[in-house]
Formats: structure tokens, C-alpha cells, sequence
């Protein structure tokens, strides 16, 4: 089976969907699959990555003096998220179906707020069949299969949205999720028997355009943890607020660990007590292990989630990076004086349980036969 994946990352995007796209792509790789990506070349995108980890990546070029106005003119119906593409459908759609032509994919897997039923329509001579991974569940899609790894997503948000042959695979037992997680749930739900709160985590994504890592150190400094906490911050290496932040890591009074690009993010989350982290696709990961987290909303379509999260009992949410210095000491003080981290805990095992890519490859091998 020959799959070609089509996502971007930037500083505007971030890096959640090449990401998740990287997980579904080394699992479908394991099996026998032969996989490729296209990209287009955003200011931070991460085809670097996506080659050191074996992957083919066909670049798109960027026209730098695209302005998000021209790209309003340039599609008749524009989407919400328009100007994460650096260009109109219809081009991109041409410049991709070239790359198509020449693999002659069995999968075109499309993860990109930016495109929609037009795209997609306009590729369906290079492809044999196309898969959509969305969260928005804000525009028309034409594809075999739909997957909405949000919690709570039910059919009802897809109506009318996708072909009535469409298969949805809806809701988080289908999350993105790399192999380590799943083998380390058991133990790390072993270990969350007390309230402790001795090693805290801050993960706010590769990229933190809004520097929620540094105002959330800032907000620690007035919290009364333990003498022995230890907090560990994991970045990404094109972070604009690196340096900065690492700065701010030296004067903690606590000892602060800033690491970047880590293979080890599993292991990291499995030993930490309590994750102060972005909304977004590794809210499931955190959920798969069982960790207690202080959610921080860094884009409005991270809201749905988010919420549904806050709901289920799993998260305790800061709805706004500039609610950080005011909310994150008072939350820390809430999860010190009682045992809201392991009923916490108890809830977001319940979330995923981290055989979500099985799932989706499953369900892609049935419709590839």
C-alpha cells in the first residue's frame, strides 16, 4: 500500500498535524506501507523532521508576497483558516496533483484546516481513495474516510458535511497516538495512586507563538510547591521564545530542566505529576497515561476539545494565555489541598487508551481491499 500524506506545519499552525500525520505514517510504515508527505515550505515547517525519521518530503514553495488578502481573492469561498495555505485551493491542488501523478497513491491522507471538498474533488483522478483528518467539523469534505479524534464528536456534526458513503471514525479511541504511549499506560496509571506533586511538566507545543512556556514559569514563581518539586519544560527547537524562556528557567526556585526536541516525550509525561500544556492533539496522549493536566487554550479551535475535556473531569482549563499569571496559582493551590489530581486521573484514563492508530489502519486496510 503506497500512502502520501498532505500537511503542513509553520509558526502559524504549529506543528500538531505533521505530527499526528508522522505517527499514522511510521505505524503504516510498519506494516509495509510505503509512505511520502507533501508540504509546503512555511516559515517553521518541519520537513527536516519528516526526513530524518526515513519519509520522502516533496516541497511546496511559498510565495512570500502572498498577502492573506490575496488569498481571499483567489478562492471563490473561503475558508476560516485560508490563510494557513500560502496560496489558493486550486493552486495548491495543482502543484500537488503533480506529485500525486507520478506515486499513483492507493491513500492520499489530507490534514489541513485550509482545504476542503473542492481540493479534494479537483484530486480525485491521481488517487485511489482519500482519507481527511479534521477537528472542525466546519466545511465539506469529499473522502472514504473522516477521522475526528475529538472527544464527544458524534455523527450529527458531519451531517450533510461529507458523501453518504463516507465511514467516520469519530471521538478520541481513535487518537493519533505513538506506540510508547499505549505500552507505557499501565504503569504509569500504577503510580498515580497519591495526590503528590513533586515533578511538574510544561508542554506547550513545538512551536508557542504566544509564549504560554515563559508567562506560565512566571505564574510558578508565586505558587507555593513542594521543596523538592522539579519542573521540566519541553520546546521545540524552532520556538521563537527559546531563548527566553531558558532565561527564565535559571531564576525558578525550583530546579528547571528546559529540553528540546525530545524522543522521549512518553516517558517524560509518564514521570511527571501534574502537565501544565497546550489544548490540542497531545491532550490524548496525556489522557492515554493517565496525567493529570492544567489545559491552556492557545487557539480558538482548540476551544470544542478543550471543553469537552474540562467536562469529562480530565483537565482543569485556562481559557486564554492571559489568564495564566491569575488562574495557574490558583489551580496549583486547588490540586495541592485535596485529591482532585487522582480523581483527575481516574477520568482521563478513560479518554484513550492509545490503540487509536490500530484502529485507523484497521479500518484503512478494510477499504483498501
Amino acid at each position: 500500500m503506497k500512502v502520501v500524506f498532505r500537511a503542513d506545519a509553520s509558526l502559524q499552525i504549529g506543528s500538531g498535524h505533521v505530527m499526528r500525520c508522522l505517527t499514522l505514517a511510521e505505524a503504516l510504515r510498519a506494516e509495509g506501507a510505503e509512505c511520502h508527505f507533501i508540504c509546503r515550505e512555511h516559515p517553521g515547517n518541519l520537513s527536516d523532521v519528516i526526513r530524518s525519521r526515513g519519509f520522502d518530503v516533496y516541497s511546496l514553495s511559498l510565495d512570500i508576497d502572498l498577502q492573506h488578502s490575496d488569498l481571499l481573492e483567489l478562492d471563490t469561498n473561503p475558508l476560516a483558516h485560508a490563510n494557513w495555505l500560502g496560496t489558493s485551493q486550486a493552486e495548491d491542488a495543482k502543484e500537488s496533483a503533480k506529485v500525486l501523478k507520478a506515486l499513483q497513491p492507493d491513500w492520499l491522507v489530507v490534514d489541513h484546516y485550509a482545504l476542503d471538498a473542492d481540493w479534494e474533488a479537483s484530486l480525485q483522478v491521481c488517487v485511489k481513495r482519500l482519507m481527511v483528518i479534521d477537528d472542525l467539523a466546519d466545511r465539506q469534505h469529499l473522502c472514504n474516510i473522516l477521522l475526528d479524534q475529538t472527544l464527544g464528536r458524534n455523527t450529527d456534526d458531519y451531517s450533510g458535511l461529507v458523501p453518504a458513503g463516507c465511514e467516520l471514525l469519530l471521538g478520541a479511541q481513535y487518537a493519533l497516538l505513538r506506540p510508547e504511549f499505549s505500552r507505557l499506560r499501565q504503569r504509569s496509571l500504577e503510580q498515580r495512586g497519591s495526590a503528590r506533586l513533586n515533578h511538574l511538566l510544561i508542554t506547550m507545543g513545538g512551536v508557542d507563538q504566544a509564549n504560554a512556556t515563559g508567562t506560565a514559569l512566571q505564574a510558578l514563581q508565586t505558587c507555593s510547591l513542594p521543596d523538592g518539586c522539579t519542573i521540566s519544560v519541553v520546546m521545540g527547537l524552532k520556538a521563537p521564545w527559546l531563548a527566553e524562556v531558558t532565561e527564565t528557567a535559571a531564576t525558578m526556585p525550583w530546579p528547571t530542566n528546559v529540553v528540546v526536541n525530545v524522543n522521549d516525550m512518553a516517558q517524560r509525561m509518564a514521570d511527571s505529576d501534574l502537565i501544565v500544556g497546550a489544548a490540542g492533539s497531545t491532550s490524548w496522549e496525556r489522557c492515554c497515561l493517565g496525567v493529570p493536566t492544567i489545559m491552556v487554550v492557545l487557539a480558538e479551535n482548540q476551544k470544542p476539545s478543550a471543553h469537552a475535556l474540562q467536562l469529562s473531569g480530565s483537565v482543569m482549563l485556562i481559557e486564554d494565555v492571559g489568564d495564566i499569571a491569575l488562574r495557574l496559582p490558583e489551580i496549583i493551590e486547588q490540586l495541592k489541598c485535596s485529591d482532585v489530581l487522582l480523581r483527575m486521573s481516574k477520568s482521563a484514563r478513560l479518554v484513550s487508551d492509545g490503540s487509536g492508530v490500530k484502529r485507523v489502519i484497521e479500518k484503512m486496510s478494510a477499504n483498501y481491499v
